[in-house]
């Protein structure tokens, strides 16, 4: 806790007004401050602590809001459990088995309620946690518009058609991102999240055994890296072991710096859709900036971020408030099914 507070205090807070007046009354920073005043602090908390045992927690909960948002807006779809009759977000190939930590957020999501019964969504809780990932991880804090509503629907298909995969290539990428009203300093930016935490074997060895090149290498991978991830990930590991994984920054893998890109420009990206940064002039240009100025990849982070955050919202009287981030509310659910 006492760690959460100093780099709270310790780094500027990013206050976006022009990001925020865009949403309207939609969404909006102190959405809760009359409601449920101690939502942020409560999700804050309980991010922290879980931070302590384990910091793999914060990429978690950072992909888990990118996951999220990416997937018919931020609506806390991607947290809601399959059922017999529907296979859910989370579940889907883009997610299951690389998606965690779904149980901070239910703590999170527990504390609220107890202090605030149906007032905060799950997919605010979630903005929320991401936030206070980046920040536990030593990245720059910043202001969450709030007042999102929680999705009724969530589908292995919605997750299938629109996460960004990693063997993208720039103009997928671009044209994945551009439904998504993000651009391409948004791709480039949003990237750098890849600068703490783990990936599974089976999101990159094809570069290592299946690349259409004379030794199966994709040539835009270091051979000296390639080499090590060979030794950790074998030609059989997506099937013999599953769950392996490895780091994407080999130089600072749990601290959210620019190292990320400073990899990146020496073919040490660890998917294809990382080395893609670098075949777009516009993407390049952006990467080889944050190369030299690791403070303006933070404050262009916090900005993304909060940019993120705003795609395909509901408010007002859409959707609901999930008492539980796991499942439709009951009555949502028996109304749905007598339709």
């Amino acid at each position: 806790m006492k760690r959460f507070s100093s780099l709270a205090s310790a780094l500027a807070v990013v206050t976006l007004a022009a990001w925020t007046a865009a949403v309207g009354a939609c969404i909006d920073v102190g959405f809760y401050d009359q409601t449920c005043p101690s939502a942020e602090a409560l999700v804050q908390q309980t991010v922290a602590a879980a931070f302590v045992n384990d910091s793999g927690v914060a990429p978690a909960l950072i992909r888990l809001h990118f996951h999220d948002c990416f997937v018919k807006g931020c609506d806390g779809s991607v947290l809601i459990d399959s059922t017999p009759g529907n296979r859910a977000e989370k579940d889907s190939a883009a997610n299951n088995p690389s998606l965690r930590f779904f149980d901070v957020v239910d703590r999170a999501k527990a504390a609220v309620e107890a202090a605030c019964p149906g007032v905060v969504s799950c997919a605010d809780v979630l903005a929320f946690a991401a936030r206070d990932s980046v920040v536990l991880s030593g990245g720059l804090g910043y202001q969450v518009p709030s007042g999102r509503r929680d999705g009724q629907v969530s589908t292995e298909q919605n997750a299938d058609d629109n996460l960004p995969g990693p063997t993208s290539t720039a103009s997928q990428l671009a044209t994945g991102f551009a439904r998504k009203n993000l651009t391409l300093d948004d791709i480039v930016i949003l990237s750098g999240a890849h600068t703490i935490g783990v990936s599974h074997c089976s999101s990159f060895t094809d570069r290592l055994y299946n690349f259409n090149s004379s030794d199966k290498i994709d040539p835009a991978l270091s051979k000296a890296y390639a080499f090590l991830l060979k030794g950790i990930c074998p030609p059989n590991s997506n099937q013999t072991f599953p769950t392996m994984t490895t780091l994407m920054d080999l130089m600072t893998p749990v601290r959210f710096d620019n190292k990320y890109y400073l990899g990146l420009v020496n073919n040490l990206g660890l998917f294809e859709s990382d080395a893609a940064l670098l075949t777009n002039t516009t993407m390049r240009a952006l990467v080889d900036s944050f190369v030299s100025s690791e403070a303006a990849f933070k404050t262009a982070f916090a900005r993304s971020m909060i940019k993120l955050g705003q795609i395909e919202v509901l408010s007002r009287s859409q959707g609901e408030i999930r008492r539980n981030c796991r499942v439709i509310n009951p009555t949502t659910t028996q109304l749905v099914a007598a339709s």
